[in-house]
């Protein structure tokens, strides 16, 4: 079943709005919270994983208090627009471990990664030793951010 076809109900919904704010839920108390009896709400659940609706289960993790308390956006311009040059960069960037998110944008830019780091040392580290090695940036803009007003992963 593909999700082209797929439309989710309010049932569905209203469990991807629960699993969101609490995935440690249990199935019965989901079942619980949306009035329906525990294997429908089992069976959704798989079906919305299976469908690729939920991607994954995750931790939200305080950054600060394990060691990443710097937080830096980092905006690039690629020097060559070719599929060559941003496949490398996409599969180089991809493997580190201080970039937690990385889009493909449109604008001044080609790139925007968000990038944690303990201190601004191992920033500049990370900054001048890996990320601009990476052949084909043009242009690099990097924004420290001062502080996080509101950080979710929730959509619904």
């Amino acid at each position: 079943m593909s999700t082209e076809n797929y439309s989710p109900d309010n049932k569905d919904l209203a469990i991807l709005r629960l699993l969101q704010k609490d995935a440690k839920l249990s199935v019965r108390d989901i079942a619980a919270r949306i009035n329906l009896s525990a294997t429908p709400t089992h069976e959704r659940i798989k079906r919305l994983e299976r469908l690729g609706i939920i991607k994954e289960y995750t931790t939200v993790v305080d950054r600060k208090k394990v060691g990443k308390g710097m937080m830096v956006i980092c905006m690039i311009a690629l020097n060559a627009h070719n599929k060559k040059t941003a496949t490398r960069f996409i599969e180089e960037v991809s493997h580190f471990r201080e970039v937690v998110e990385f889009y493909n944008i449109s604008g001044d830019f080609d790139f925007m990664l968000k990038i944690l780091a303990p201190n601004m040392d191992e920033f500049h580290e990370f900054f001048v030793n890996k990320l601009s090695e990476i052949e084909g940036i043009g242009q690099t803009k990097s924004i420290f951010v001062m502080n996080s007003i509101k950080e979710s992963g929730r959509i619904l």
